[in-house]
């Protein structure tokens, strides 16, 4: 969720031992095979040799396309005079919120750019446009990335569904991302959750989304659900917060041991003084990618490092009011992640038989990133959810 304590200057916002820090939180929160070697390939097999070889070719692209955004953001802030605080850590980016395709090809360094765009041609990706999405309910993505994430996160996702014909945006919680809020200031889940509220009560008449949350984005997914019903098609909660009515992320976590990488990687921060709970939570930074991308791939994993930002306290406090009529009417999905060390598999299952949804999804493989470290198979999923009949529509046949 964050970087070392070391990247606040004040000395009472080190990390401090006290009575808060004795129970320690449980929260943030296909191989390739080898080639034939036979002197004579089937066409079938050398047809798959080549679709790995350009996935990988494309994962390398999009990674490159990520680190000129983050570069590119750093030379716009320091040409320009931002007035995001100077913590010893790496802004991350925000990416734009049209879904119109680009033909601009992806650049081969990470030289200064005209815009922060993640543009992707066809031949860029192994996914083409679906025409299926024409009859959906609704072709539109929003995701909510998890404590100390940010909307960087998505960029494979974002970029995979946008070839296959939706829309897709994604948000920058408060202290999150590119937001310049320090997360030791939020005081609130409300406060925390205001940008995806914002951003679903301004659709317009009639529209509605699929909200997917995850890590602590699944609460604030919950939360937008009950605010706003009508406009929600269905929720996705990846490795995240599927809470139950009065209980909150805090309390939810807690029933489950955590990992031990979790114990020894999480930091309390303390800006309001030892005698007080903490203001935020931080991570080490040298054991996110034991703890957050263990299946990723090395440069995602660090690039995803130098983007983390510490996750707010307040907000896990709180305790969510669910109701059948708002959220109860909606659709949920759960897909889980089987070697996840930061929301560890028991604690989605319990989660899950706590609260049942309507399909639970698993990806082999998956560490608590999907969106990086399995970004194939979490885009299959998220179609085949979006393909799933409305409740209304089904009624209507009946």
């Amino acid at each position: 969720m964050g970087n070392s304590l070391t990247c606040f200057a004040p000395k009472e916002r080190r990390e401090k031992e006290s009575k808060w820090s004795q129970n320690r939180l449980s929260f943030i929160g296909s191989s390739i095979e080898k080639n034939d070697t036979t002197p004579r390939p089937s066409a079938a097999a050398a047809a798959a040799a080549a679709a790995v070889k350009k996935e990988v070719i494309d994962d390398d692209l999009l990674r490159q396309q990520a680190v000129a955004a983050v570069l590119l953001l750093k030379q716009h802030q320091q040409q320009n005079g931002s007035s995001v605080p100077q913590f010893d850590r790496s802004s991350s980016v925000q990416y734009p919120l049209s879904s119109s395709k680009k033909q601009n090809k992806l650049p081969r360094s990470s030289s200064s750019r005209p815009s922060l765009a993640l543009d992707l041609t066809h031949a860029q990706l192994t996914k083409t446009q679906d025409s299926t999405t024409e009859v959906l309910e609704t072709k539109h993505f929003v995701l909510v990335h998890g404590g100390g994430f940010g909307a960087w996160c998505w960029y494979k996702s974002m970029a995979l569904l946008r070839e296959a014909g939706f829309d897709v945006d994604a948000v920058d919680l408060t202290g999150s991302g590119i937001d310049s809020t320090d997360s030791n200031s939020i005081t609130s889940f409300a406060q925390y959750v205001k940008p995806l509220v914002d951003f679903v009560q301004n659709l317009g008449e009639g529209h509605k989304v699929i909200l997917v949350g995850h890590d602590f984005g699944g609460a604030c997914v919950s939360y937008v659900m009950e605010m706003f019903p009508s406009k929600v098609s269905k929720a996705i909660y990846i490795a995240a917060a599927m809470l139950t009515s009065g209980k909150s992320t805090l309390a939810t976590y807690q029933e489950q041991p955590s990992s031990d990488v979790m114990q020894q990687a999480q930091k309390f921060i303390y800006a309001n003084g030892k005698d007080h709970p903490p203001t935020s939570i931080s991570l080490d930074k040298t054991l996110l990618t034991d703890l957050l991308y263990n299946q990723s791939p090395a440069k995602d994993a660090i690039l995803a490092s130098m983007s983390m930002r510490p996750m707010p306290f307040a907000p896990i406090m709180h305790k969510l009011a669910l109701s059948e009529a708002n959220y109860g009417s909606i659709q949920r999905f759960y897909i889980k992640t089987d070697e996840d060390f930061a929301v560890p598999l028991a604690l989605q299952e319990f989660m899950i038989n706590s609260n049942p949804p309507e399909k639970v999804f698993q990806i082999k493989g998956s560490d608590h990133s999907p969106f990086l470290s399995k970004p194939q198979a979490l885009h299959r999923i998220l179609v085949e959810i979006a393909k799933v009949p409305s409740r209304d529509n089904v009624s209507l046949k009946h």
